[in-house]
């Protein structure tokens, strides 16, 4: 069944294309949601009046493309992961995790417009990311995958604490005179172990 489109439609085509569709999906999906118009006369007609409208808005798109590969390409972005001594993460990083870091620098890119290498990055290093953009512009991610630093000495210090806090009570208990319970189970243990009669 052949169609125009009325708005922009992944994997198929963007506002004013003139495209071929199965029935089913046509009659099914994208008719009832108003995405597309049967294509005759009478619709051609109508899109032909609003060329200059669909001309103005792939301009639009066309300049915020331009942009956002400038503002991707302007800096490497730099991704902590837990690592082990040979460099191979503990997790993965993915088109997923590429997009949040891209999002925390008010970047927003669909994930599935992301090629990571393989699919996913598994190991510490460089690399290049393809990111897909407005018809054929793609821009190239730098990305740094680097191990995360282990526990700072922050916090070590709760643990180091804790350490002299044991020892201290140790030190103590053995230079200070039990408490009156403490000497009747040490008196009672000692009684258990035929120690004393």
């Amino acid at each position: 069944m052949k169609v125009i489109l009325n708005q922009d439609i992944p994997n198929l085509g963007e506002i004013g294309d003139v495209k071929e569709v199965a029935p089913g999906y046509a009659r099914n999906y994208l008719l009832p949601k108003k995405m597309v118009m049967v294509y005759n006369e009478k619709t051609e007609a109508l899109f032909l009046k609003r060329q200059a409208e669909i001309q103005t808005i792939k301009e639009q798109k066309r300049l915020s493309s331009r942009t956002l590969k400038e503002r991707i390409e302007a800096e490497p972005l730099v991704i902590s992961m837990p690592a082990g001594k040979n460099g191979k993460l503990y997790g993965a990083v993915t088109s997923h995790t590429i997009a949040e870091e891209l999002l925390k620098k008010n970047i927003e890119v669909d994930r599935k417009r992301i090629e990571v290498p393989d699919r996913s990055i598994k190991s510490v290093g460089n690399y290049k990311i393809v990111i897909k953009l407005y018809e054929k512009d793609e821009a190239i991610l730098h990305c740094n995958i680097e191990a995360q630093a282990s526990a700072s000495a922050e916090e070590k210090k709760p643990s180091e604490e804790a350490g002299k806090k044991r020892r201290t009570r140790r030190q103590r208990t053995e230079s200070e005179p039990a408490t009156p319970e403490e000497q009747a189970a040490a008196f009672e243990a000692a009684v258990n172990r035929g120690q004393l009669s």
